[in-house]
């Protein structure tokens, strides 16, 4: 008899919030692709294919500007790079029943949140649970950015503009609690904005692409903080305690 706990209608309804969660951020991502020069197929097609907020986010201003191929993958390398790890720590709750196609596609929507909720539960995972997990967050995200490119060309420009904002307020959400929480966090977040602004107004900098930017920035900050202020490890932890 089938495990109530781990059936394809469990991961449904687990999936169900991250759904609604992300029909909102993916409807922003839609409304500023489409008013960055895409069209509402290449913005779909973004999301159908990617499933990552801020690898798409990133991605949109080279595709628009015309950026290289290399300089669209090495931002997405380095943008996406958690997903990697967050697929081999999941690995290791997986039950029997999950082949090896399984995991390539179990991988491809392994997202934040999908992998939270996934990680939280006890015991192995199954293949018919984690497919109905990652089905619903990808309809909805999917859907969200469809319904947001549409909208982007039909609705008067001054909205566009306004609910264009709403994908920069996601990535607000995101790094103000941890920010709160850690000073390291919020001083490695403002050394990155600062270096962000400097590539944007110092004149010998401004002509670094855009997407090079984000890579440095981003590389730039993480290993300055990583050498500065290092995350402790559980054991030290419990040792000082």
């Amino acid at each position: 008899m089938e495990d109530k706990n781990n059936s394809f209608w469990k991961g449904i309804k687990d999936g169900i919030p991250i759904c609604l969660g992300y029909i909102s951020v993916s409807f922003a991502f839609g409304i500023f692709s489409v008013g960055s020069g895409l069209s509402v197929l290449e913005t779909v097609l973004i999301s159908m294919t990617n499933v990552t907020s801020a690898g798409q986010l990133a991605a949109v201003p080279i595709i628009a500007g015309g950026g290289s191929l290399f300089e669209l993958a090495m931002t997405q390398f380095f943008i996406n790079l958690r997903y990697s790890l967050m697929s081999v720590l999941l690995s290791q709750k997986l039950g029997s029943t999950v082949r090896v196609i399984d995991r390539f596609l179990i991988a491809f929507v392994n997202t934040d949140e999908v992998f939270a909720v996934a990680s939280g539960k006890d015991g192995n995972l199954g293949r018919k649970y984690l497919y109905g997990l990652i089905l619903t967050p990808y309809l909805g995200w999917s859907m969200g950015t469809l319904v947001g490119a549409v909208a982007g060309n039909i609705l008067p420009e001054i909205i566009v503009s306004a609910l264009g904002i709403a994908i920069y307020g996601m990535f607000i959400a995101i790094i103000i609690p941890p920010a709160k929480k850690s000073l390291p966090t919020a001083l490695c977040i403002l050394f990155a904005v600062a270096l962000s602004c400097a590539f944007k107004y110092i004149p010998i900098l401004n002509v670094v692409p855009n997407g090079f930017v984000i890579i440095i920035c981003a590389v730039a900050a993480s290993v300055l903080f990583a050498l500065v202020a290092p995350v402790p490890d559980e054991k030290e932890v419990a040792e000082n305690e």
